[in-house]
């Protein structure tokens, strides 16, 4: 099966190319891991044809890609698979002497382009005051709700990756400072802005929990660091007293806060510099969900809109 998550069968080449991704180009412990399971998915697929990496050839490839669109994987997930193993080659060529890329002529599908899902702004305050207000397990410690609100206010305020999140010590945010150091993609240092009611939540939880300078800021009941999972599950817990629709992960509270951003006329290039996004076109996709709702505002209200066709 293409979506199987087998162990990665080791070999040299298949190091040598997640070391120098980590290495060299910086990527993230999420981009390598990504990467690792796509060589896995594919060596696991061939099975026993597999001889060497630089015997596999494009019609290899097109039956994998043939499989995985008949298994009606996402155009996005096959994209991103290919793309572990087009850079792979690409390394193989520029570092281990290989002729021929056999994935440059295997045409993938188009991406599509989904808007981000994201809270309107009631929905968001709810959210930000369900920690306070929702009865606690007497086993916690007091501290427990408050660093849970310093945490969604800190991602409503600043639009940071959940990695990032969790990756913050406490020294990232002096008492009385108005910037937060992040270590983004690449490992990029970007200063963001924190808003009066993040900085006061993160105030009153340091005190209550006592967080040690030095040490990582959002701590777990044993005081260790949060891992991104355990965000995760805080979220899913007060998502359940809440009366919001769907499921929110900490990356729609982070599209959440670029489209309120735009909505309120922020300028996109201070958007794109606040995300840590390297492209400019990847914060553009915020653009249209401000443009949708304001087309949509238009057919409601004007008396002859009606029949008009949106970009």
């Amino acid at each position: 099966m293409v979506d199987d998550a087998p162990e990665f069968v080791v070999d040299t080449l298949s190091i040598r190319f997640l070391e120098f991704m980590e290495a060299e180009r910086n990527a993230s412990p999420r981009t390598v891991e990504s990467y690792r399971r796509s060589l896995g998915q594919f060596r696991c697929w061939m099975g026993p044809r597999f001889s060497a990496w630089v015997d596999c050839g494009a019609d290899d490839f097109r039956l994998w890609l043939y499989e995985a669109l008949n298994q009606n994987l996402k155009p996005a997930t096959i994209r991103l698979r290919f793309a572990a193993l087009r850079s792979f080659y690409v390394y193989l060529m520029r570092r281990e002497g290989l002729q021929a890329n056999p994935l440059e002529n295997v045409a993938l599908p188009k991406a599509g382009h989904s808007l981000p899902v994201h809270l309107n702004l009631s929905q968001m305050e709810q959210l930000l005051s369900l920690p306070l207000r929702t009865p606690q397990d007497k086993k916690s410690p007091p501290w427990l709700p408050y660093r849970d609100a310093a945490i969604l206010e800190l991602f409503y305020s600043c639009g940071m990756r959940l990695s990032e999140l969790v990756g913050l010590d406490a020294d990232a945010l002096a008492d009385g400072a108005d910037c937060v150091r992040v270590l983004g993609k690449g490992r990029k240092v970007r200063l963001v802005p924190v808003g009066d009611y993040a900085r006061e939540a993160i105030a009153k939880y340091r005190e209550m929990a006592g967080v040690e300078p030095g040490g990582p800021l959002f701590i777990s009941r044993l005081r260790r660091r949060m891992t991104g999972r355990s965000v995760q599950q805080m979220l899913d817990k007060y998502l359940r007293c809440s009366d919001i629709p769907f499921h929110i992960s900490p990356h729609k509270l982070r599209h959440t806060f670029a489209t309120h951003m735009l909505d309120a006329g922020a300028d996109l290039r201070a958007v794109q510099e606040l995300l840590g996004h390297s492209s400019l076109s990847t914060t553009q996709i915020y653009t249209h969900v401000t443009k949708a709702r304001l087309q949509q505002a238009y057919r409601d209200a004007h008396p002859r809109a009606r029949g008009l066709d949106g970009e």
